[in-house]
């Protein structure tokens, strides 16, 4: 149950929809327990607000009884997350009780969903940039093969975007040495190729001639970068990479391969990328998302204007 309402004292009629809608997401949708758990839930506040105000089956319910419902959680004060899945809850029941004719038209269909505010992390400055791979180098030094490896993943990830499950999926022969891109497989399966620059190609090239040799073995397979031990390096391990190195940089934001995704973007844009070209090089399947980092862009644009204008 939802922790504001429950599917106790429900009429017989809507209890035994319950049930059958519970089978329909376990065995027809094969979707995991923690899912069917919580669309169940929804579902069972739904109907609970339904009876309360009357309906003793769900052929009666209507866009007003669902409104109602989510205008009675806000009112609870949930949030526009939550709000935005049970709205996606009460869509998808109310589309399989007009599938199965249990109720005669899709009261649903029409059911908006709050917008939930979507925040990006700080991203980095380009001195600040430039300043996380000169550290990682600097400790690199020395010529071992962890260092080369570090600043090669630091340098591909600030100059391309991607992001790090695409990072560490990557394959000797995704990168194209000669064209500078490397080839990734994105959310949903979908295949790009992506650009990168000179520094991000010289520490590839140091990398995969001294670093990955010194630490390929036999079970290493074809991956690009690998971990201490010679296997496929995974994305906690890039994670802890990239906090560790951002520590080097005084006074940077604490970021993962995450916030430098968002830095790579905003820097883009800041230089007179488009937003188009911007989509295509992340990934996006929405012109909407990358449009978020306009609104990046564009704080910084006016706070730079405050500071500086003596009339701001």
């Amino acid at each position: 149950m939802t922790d504001d309402e429950g599917a106790s004292g429900l009429p017989e009629p809507l209890v035994g929809v319950l049930a059958a809608y519970e089978r329909h997401l376990t065995s027809e949708r094969d979707l995991t327990p923690h899912t069917v758990r919580a669309y169940t839930a929804d579902v069972a506040g739904l109907l609970d607000h339904a009876a309360r105000l009357g309906h003793e089956d769900v052929s009666t319910l209507d866009l007003r009884t669902l409104r109602s419902w989510l205008a009675k959680q806000q009112t609870l004060g949930r949030s526009r997350t939550t709000l935005g899945r049970r709205a996606t809850a009460a869509r998808v029941f109310t589309a399989w009780l007009c599938r199965t004719g249990r109720a005669p038209v899709d009261a649903g269909a029409s059911l908006g969903s709050p917008k939930a505010h979507r925040t990006l992390p700080p991203v980095l400055r380009v001195d600040e940039a430039a300043d996380l791979v000169r550290a990682a180098a600097d400790r690199a030094d020395d010529g071992s093969p962890v260092g080369l490896r570090d600043v090669a993943i630091l340098e591909l990830l600030y100059a391309t975007g991607i992001r790090v499950g695409e990072l560490v999926g990557l394959d000797v022969d995704d990168v194209d040495r000669e064209r500078n891109v490397v080839r990734v497989l994105g959310k949903g399966r979908k295949e790009r190729t992506v650009p990168f620059g000179r520094p991000a190609a010289r520490a590839l090239d140091f990398w995969l001639r001294q670093g990955r040799p010194a630490l390929a073995v036999p079970g290493s397979g074809a991956a690009v970068f690998l971990g201490a031990r010679g296997g496929r390096i995974d994305q906690r391990a890039v994670r802890t990479l990239v906090h560790r190195r951002i520590a080097d940089v005084p006074g940077a934001p604490d970021i993962g391969p995450h916030g430098l995704r968002h830095t790579a973007a905003t820097h883009l844009l800041e230089g007179g990328a488009d937003l188009r070209s911007v989509q295509e090089l992340l990934g996006h399947a929405s012109l909407a998302t990358t449009q978020l980092y306009t609104h990046v862009t564009t704080d910084r644009l006016r706070r730079a204007y405050q500071q500086a204008h003596p009339r701001a």
